[in-house]
């Protein structure tokens, strides 16, 4: 690393999952964490909580992208997926080819014609369409990029319970740093090469995490419940395929451990748009009460699109938009899914 600081790392995010890997971190050393607002930066340093969490001794915050980006070799930025463009080109002018970014977002970033909206797209070429790391080779002089997926959710990071993550980068080098400043007694750590299997493997599950909120708002059991994270697993294998993923990417920590936990935790952003769902709540209002974002929503339109260009099979995908921007009945688009024509128990490998 080129820089003189004595930080092990960089996060860029104050929200829950941004805040809970920093903690994990600091256990390692001190951590610079960069807040959008100044009044974030200010609680934490006068009261050391956040949203009543308790922010480790060891963090420090500010509000500058320069002196972040001066301080710390190793950077995690862990900010929507709507947001990251813009948040990568207020970071870009004081980045370098030494820096190695990691990013923890589990959304994709589509650039569509002016006026129009992700849900009224019908259909998106692969081009149109990047994850977080394409991003930031598109927006930055960086190279040495990776990402870090698994079952994380925030709230037993905090709670300090035992978790572990995945680190996934084409370079070797940005594993072995990323594991570094990662691991603890509490949190092991994976390391993986199929960096873009890894990506979608954190973006795909959120969309079964809606469908099984659902399932879970209608009452349906454990036996539903299994059935949906199968043939969820199984749809998730066809798309990622279908856009250059290797299927080995979802049999692990990041793919199937993720998935069984975020379709089976209320902790999960995701989980919980599909469960208010049921009882009956609009999309419109969920969005518009929720803290942070539910990036399922947003990639449930795009999968759909890129589906529909490729003709993937995504029947999941399909009900849970029509259940989300066309009105359809939830119990018929469960009839649908029951319906659909499955022959082979396990055709995707």
């Amino acid at each position: 690393m080129k820089t003189t600081s004595d930080y092990i790392a960089g996060v860029i995010g104050a929200g829950s999952f941004g805040t809970a890997i920093a903690n994990i971190m600091a256990e390692n050393g001190k951590v610079l964490l960069l807040a959008r607002r100044q009044e974030i930066a200010d609680q934490i340093h006068t009261t050391r909580t956040l949203k009543g969490r308790k922010m480790h001794e060891n963090i420090h915050v500010t509000t500058s992208h320069e002196e972040l980006a001066s301080s710390c070799g190793l950077i995690f930025p862990i900010v929507p997926a709507a947001a990251f463009r813009n948040m990568l080109q207020q970071l870009s002018p004081y980045l370098h080819p030494y820096h190695i970014l990691i990013h923890g977002t589990k959304g994709l970033d589509v650039r569509l014609p002016e006026g129009k909206v992700i849900h009224e797209v019908e259909t998106l070429e692969k081009e149109e369409v990047k994850t977080m790391s394409e991003l930031i080779v598109e927006e930055t002089v960086v190279r040495r990029v990776g990402c870090m997926a698994g079952p994380n959710l925030s709230f037993e990071i905090f709670d300090g319970q035992p978790a572990a993550t995945v680190v996934a980068s084409h370079f070797d080098e940005v594993i072995r740093e990323g594991s570094a400043v990662l691991r603890s007694r509490r949190f092991r750590v994976h390391a993986n090469h199929h960096l873009i299997g890894i990506e979608l493997a954190g973006v795909l599950k959120n969309i079964m995490a809606i469908s099984a909120g659902i399932l879970e708002g209608l009452g349906y059991g454990h036996n539903t419940r299994s059935l949906l994270i199968a043939r969820g697993m199984a749809e998730i294998i066809h798309l990622g395929k279908g856009l250059g993923a290797d299927p080995k990417a979802f049999l692990g920590l990041a793919g199937i451990g993720d998935l069984v936990a975020t379709c089976s935790s209320s902790h999960s952003r995701n989980f919980t748009v599909g469960h208010r769902l049921a009882k009956g709540e609009t999309l419109a209002q969920i969005i518009e009460s929720m803290d942070e974002v539910a990036e399922g929503v947003n990639t449930t339109c795009i999968m759909r699109a890129l589906a529909n260009r490729y003709k993937l099979p995504a029947p999941i995908t399909q009900a849970v938009y029509r259940v989300l921007f066309e009105g359809m009945d939830i119990q018929r688009g469960l009839r649908l899914l029951m319906e659909y024509p499955f022959t082979e128990d396990v055709e995707f490998i």
